[in-house]
Protein backbone atom coordinates (compact mmCIF):
# COMPACT_ATOMS: atom_id res chain seq x y z
CA UNK A 1 0.00 0.00 0.00
CA UNK A 2 1.51 3.23 -0.96
CA UNK A 3 1.82 5.65 2.05
CA UNK A 4 2.20 8.78 -0.19
CA UNK A 5 -1.35 8.85 -1.48
CA UNK A 6 -3.59 5.73 0.10
CA UNK A 7 -5.20 7.28 2.76
CA UNK A 8 -7.60 6.28 5.14
CA UNK A 9 -8.40 10.00 6.98
CA UNK A 10 -8.57 13.67 5.78
CA UNK A 11 -9.33 17.24 7.33
CA UNK A 12 -11.07 19.62 6.07
CA UNK A 13 -12.17 22.79 7.54
CA UNK A 14 -15.26 24.62 6.30
CA UNK A 15 -14.48 28.02 4.97
CA UNK A 16 -15.28 31.51 6.80
CA UNK A 17 -17.58 34.33 5.81
CA UNK A 18 -14.53 36.46 6.29
CA UNK A 19 -12.40 34.30 3.48
CA UNK A 20 -13.34 37.79 1.10
CA UNK A 21 -9.85 38.91 3.04
CA UNK A 22 -7.77 35.93 2.53
CA UNK A 23 -4.19 37.01 1.23
CA UNK A 24 -3.52 37.02 -2.61
CA UNK A 25 -0.49 37.46 -4.70
CA UNK A 26 -2.45 39.23 -7.69
CA UNK A 27 -6.09 40.88 -6.66
CA UNK A 28 -8.28 39.39 -9.51
CA UNK A 29 -11.98 39.99 -6.98
CA UNK A 30 -12.96 38.56 -3.80
CA UNK A 31 -14.47 34.78 -4.12
CA UNK A 32 -17.81 34.27 -4.37
CA UNK A 33 -18.73 32.95 -0.57
CA UNK A 34 -21.73 30.55 -1.71
CA UNK A 35 -19.73 29.25 -5.10
CA UNK A 36 -16.96 28.19 -2.76
CA UNK A 37 -18.73 26.67 -0.07
CA UNK A 38 -20.37 24.82 -3.34
CA UNK A 39 -16.89 23.56 -4.34
CA UNK A 40 -15.67 23.04 -1.04
CA UNK A 41 -18.85 20.44 -0.27
CA UNK A 42 -17.77 19.10 -3.89
CA UNK A 43 -14.57 18.48 -2.40
CA UNK A 44 -15.61 16.55 0.62
CA UNK A 45 -18.06 14.42 -1.22
CA UNK A 46 -14.80 13.00 -3.79
CA UNK A 47 -12.57 12.45 -0.59
CA UNK A 48 -15.35 10.60 1.01
CA UNK A 49 -16.40 8.69 -1.84
CA UNK A 50 -13.10 6.85 -1.79
CA UNK A 51 -14.15 5.64 2.09
CA UNK A 52 -12.14 7.90 3.53
CA UNK A 53 -13.39 9.23 7.61
CA UNK A 54 -13.28 13.21 6.38
CA UNK A 55 -13.29 15.04 9.19
CA UNK A 56 -14.55 18.75 8.62
CA UNK A 57 -13.27 21.23 11.09
CA UNK A 58 -16.08 24.78 11.75
CA UNK A 59 -14.81 27.59 10.02
CA UNK A 60 -12.68 29.98 11.88
CA UNK A 61 -14.22 33.97 11.45
CA UNK A 62 -10.68 35.79 13.10
CA UNK A 63 -8.73 33.23 10.22
CA UNK A 64 -9.65 34.37 6.32
CA UNK A 65 -7.30 31.88 5.08
CA UNK A 66 -8.16 28.76 7.33
CA UNK A 67 -9.98 26.48 4.83
CA UNK A 68 -6.62 26.01 2.84
CA UNK A 69 -5.24 23.49 6.20
CA UNK A 70 -2.50 22.13 4.17
CA UNK A 71 0.04 24.63 4.74
CA UNK A 72 -0.74 24.24 8.82
CA UNK A 73 0.55 21.13 8.87
CA UNK A 74 1.97 18.12 7.67
CA UNK A 75 0.50 14.90 8.06
CA UNK A 76 2.52 11.10 8.08
CA UNK A 77 1.86 7.70 8.86
CA UNK A 78 4.35 8.00 11.95
CA UNK A 79 3.52 11.62 12.96
CA UNK A 80 2.23 15.07 12.65
CA UNK A 81 3.87 18.06 11.97
CA UNK A 82 2.17 21.35 13.07
CA UNK A 83 3.98 24.27 10.49
CA UNK A 84 4.76 27.48 11.35
CA UNK A 85 3.33 29.26 8.35
CA UNK A 86 5.26 31.94 6.82
CA UNK A 87 2.53 34.74 6.50
CA UNK A 88 1.98 36.26 9.97
CA UNK A 89 -1.89 36.42 9.95
CA UNK A 90 -1.85 32.29 9.46
CA UNK A 91 0.34 31.64 12.36
CA UNK A 92 -2.83 31.17 14.69
CA UNK A 93 -4.52 28.73 12.74
CA UNK A 94 -1.20 26.43 13.14
CA UNK A 95 -1.74 26.34 16.65
CA UNK A 96 -5.83 25.88 15.87
CA UNK A 97 -4.63 22.34 14.08
CA UNK A 98 -2.32 21.20 17.14
CA UNK A 99 -5.23 19.86 19.15
CA UNK A 100 -6.85 18.38 16.59
CA UNK A 101 -3.93 16.55 14.96
CA UNK A 102 -3.53 15.39 19.02
CA UNK A 103 -6.15 13.24 19.19
CA UNK A 104 -5.23 11.15 16.47
CA UNK A 105 -1.75 10.64 16.68
CA UNK A 106 0.31 9.35 19.36
CA UNK A 107 3.64 11.90 18.03
CA UNK A 108 2.87 15.57 17.05
CA UNK A 109 5.82 17.77 16.37
CA UNK A 110 5.85 21.95 16.01
CA UNK A 111 8.55 24.19 13.76
CA UNK A 112 9.10 25.91 17.28
CA UNK A 113 12.49 27.72 15.82
CA UNK A 114 12.66 30.90 14.03
CA UNK A 115 12.38 29.70 10.30
CA UNK A 116 9.29 29.65 8.70
CA UNK A 117 7.88 26.44 6.26
CA UNK A 118 3.98 26.30 5.16
CA UNK A 119 2.29 22.42 3.66
CA UNK A 120 2.12 24.17 0.45
CA UNK A 121 6.03 23.91 -0.30
CA UNK A 122 5.70 19.89 0.23
CA UNK A 123 5.67 17.25 -1.63
CA UNK A 124 5.85 13.60 -0.15
CA UNK A 125 6.59 10.94 -2.48
CA UNK A 126 7.32 7.23 -1.74
CA UNK A 127 11.07 7.08 -1.22
CA UNK A 128 11.32 11.11 -0.09
CA UNK A 129 9.98 14.45 1.12
CA UNK A 130 10.72 17.37 -1.52
CA UNK A 131 10.65 21.08 -0.10
CA UNK A 132 10.95 23.88 -1.95
CA UNK A 133 12.01 26.98 -0.53
CA UNK A 134 9.94 29.46 -1.19
CA UNK A 135 8.65 32.99 0.01
CA UNK A 136 6.61 31.44 3.00
CA UNK A 137 9.34 28.79 3.68
CA UNK A 138 12.85 29.41 4.39
CA UNK A 139 15.95 26.88 4.81
CA UNK A 140 15.55 27.03 8.86
CA UNK A 141 12.27 25.67 8.66
CA UNK A 142 13.32 23.56 6.01
CA UNK A 143 16.73 22.30 8.47
CA UNK A 144 13.78 21.87 11.39
CA UNK A 145 11.72 19.64 9.53
CA UNK A 146 14.61 17.75 7.92
CA UNK A 147 15.33 16.65 11.53
CA UNK A 148 12.08 15.89 12.82
CA UNK A 149 11.30 13.65 9.86
CA UNK A 150 14.46 12.12 9.86
CA UNK A 151 13.77 10.48 13.06
CA UNK A 152 10.50 8.56 11.48
CA UNK A 153 13.12 7.53 8.56
CA UNK A 154 12.43 9.77 5.66
CA UNK A 155 14.61 11.65 3.88
CA UNK A 156 14.40 15.45 2.91
CA UNK A 157 15.20 17.16 -0.26
CA UNK A 158 15.62 20.96 -0.92
CA UNK A 159 14.53 22.29 -3.80
CA UNK A 160 13.59 26.22 -4.44
CA UNK A 161 10.02 27.36 -5.74
CA UNK A 162 10.57 29.03 -9.07
CA UNK A 163 10.68 32.93 -8.98
CA UNK A 164 6.88 34.29 -8.41
CA UNK A 165 5.17 30.83 -7.85
CA UNK A 166 4.05 30.82 -4.44
CA UNK A 167 4.08 27.69 -3.18
CA UNK A 168 6.12 24.69 -4.69
CA UNK A 169 3.01 22.51 -5.37
CA UNK A 170 1.40 25.33 -7.08
CA UNK A 171 3.51 23.81 -9.88
CA UNK A 172 3.07 20.50 -9.30
CA UNK A 173 1.07 17.25 -7.66
CA UNK A 174 1.93 13.75 -7.11
CA UNK A 175 0.09 10.89 -9.09
CA UNK A 176 1.42 7.64 -8.26
CA UNK A 177 4.59 6.43 -6.57
CA UNK A 178 6.77 7.02 -9.61
CA UNK A 179 4.90 9.63 -11.34
CA UNK A 180 4.04 13.52 -10.70
CA UNK A 181 2.26 16.09 -12.55
CA UNK A 182 4.16 19.66 -12.98
CA UNK A 183 4.48 22.35 -15.56
CA UNK A 184 7.03 22.46 -17.81
CA UNK A 185 9.14 25.56 -15.49
CA UNK A 186 9.75 23.62 -12.48
CA UNK A 187 10.89 20.58 -14.12
CA UNK A 188 12.80 22.36 -16.27
CA UNK A 189 14.86 22.55 -12.89
CA UNK A 190 15.49 18.79 -12.73
CA UNK A 191 14.04 18.56 -9.80
CA UNK A 192 11.96 15.45 -10.78
CA UNK A 193 14.60 13.39 -11.97
CA UNK A 194 14.50 9.79 -11.49
CA UNK A 195 10.45 10.57 -11.96
CA UNK A 196 8.40 9.67 -14.52
CA UNK A 197 6.47 13.65 -15.20
CA UNK A 198 3.27 14.21 -16.87
CA UNK A 199 3.20 18.19 -17.91
CA UNK A 200 0.43 20.23 -17.41
CA UNK A 201 -1.07 21.01 -21.19
CA UNK A 202 -0.34 24.27 -22.76
CA UNK A 203 -1.93 27.59 -20.86
CA UNK A 204 -3.13 25.04 -18.07
CA UNK A 205 -0.45 25.24 -15.95
CA UNK A 206 -2.88 26.23 -13.01
CA UNK A 207 -3.99 22.54 -12.69
CA UNK A 208 -0.90 21.37 -11.49
CA UNK A 209 -1.63 21.91 -8.32
CA UNK A 210 -4.09 17.90 -8.22
CA UNK A 211 -3.90 15.67 -5.31
CA UNK A 212 -4.02 11.54 -5.50
CA UNK A 213 -6.49 10.45 -2.91
CA UNK A 214 -6.10 6.31 -2.98
CA UNK A 215 -8.25 6.08 -6.45
CA UNK A 216 -8.86 9.10 -7.32
CA UNK A 217 -6.75 12.05 -9.24
CA UNK A 218 -8.96 15.33 -7.88
CA UNK A 219 -8.16 18.12 -9.80
CA UNK A 220 -9.65 21.30 -10.57
CA UNK A 221 -12.06 21.54 -13.71
CA UNK A 222 -12.00 24.07 -16.54
CA UNK A 223 -8.58 22.11 -18.07
CA UNK A 224 -9.28 19.45 -20.26
CA UNK A 225 -6.32 19.15 -22.35
CA UNK A 226 -4.66 18.07 -18.75
CA UNK A 227 -7.53 16.07 -17.77
CA UNK A 228 -7.49 14.21 -21.15
CA UNK A 229 -3.76 13.29 -21.04
CA UNK A 230 -4.64 11.90 -17.02
CA UNK A 231 -7.90 10.39 -18.51
CA UNK A 232 -5.08 8.92 -21.30
CA UNK A 233 -2.68 8.11 -18.76
CA UNK A 234 -4.99 5.64 -16.84
CA UNK A 235 -5.68 7.95 -13.75
CA UNK A 236 -9.85 8.13 -12.62
CA UNK A 237 -10.34 11.66 -12.71
CA UNK A 238 -13.01 13.87 -11.01
CA UNK A 239 -12.79 17.32 -11.62
CA UNK A 240 -14.19 20.16 -8.54
CA UNK A 241 -14.59 23.58 -9.35
CA UNK A 242 -12.16 25.99 -8.03
CA UNK A 243 -12.85 29.25 -9.14
CA UNK A 244 -13.18 31.14 -6.21
CA UNK A 245 -10.48 29.24 -4.15
CA UNK A 246 -8.13 30.44 -7.05
CA UNK A 247 -8.94 33.89 -6.78
CA UNK A 248 -6.87 33.39 -3.15
CA UNK A 249 -4.11 31.40 -4.89
CA UNK A 250 -5.48 28.21 -3.55
CA UNK A 251 -6.08 24.56 -4.69
CA UNK A 252 -6.98 21.10 -4.56
CA UNK A 253 -4.05 20.13 -2.15
CA UNK A 254 -4.80 23.27 -0.08
CA UNK A 255 -8.14 22.12 1.22
CA UNK A 256 -7.22 19.24 3.15
CA UNK A 257 -4.67 17.28 5.16
CA UNK A 258 -4.81 13.52 3.86
CA UNK A 259 -3.35 10.84 5.95
CA UNK A 260 -3.33 7.01 7.69
CA UNK A 261 -2.14 7.29 11.07
CA UNK A 262 -0.78 4.81 13.11
CA UNK A 263 -2.34 5.58 16.15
Amino acid sequence: MSRSFTFTHAICRLPSESIVQGLREIDTGAPQFDVFCKHHQDYIAALRSTGAEVTVLNALEEFPDSVFVEDAALCLQEGAVVMRPGAPTRLGEAAEMAPVLQTLYKDVQKISGSGFIEGGDILVTEKEILVGKSARTDAAGVAELRDIVSNWGYSLRELQTPPDVLHFKTDCSLLDEETVLSTKRLDASGCFEGYKVIHTAEGEDACANTIRFNNLVIMPSGFPKTAAKLDKAGYEVVEIGNSEAAKLDGGMSCLSLRFSPTK
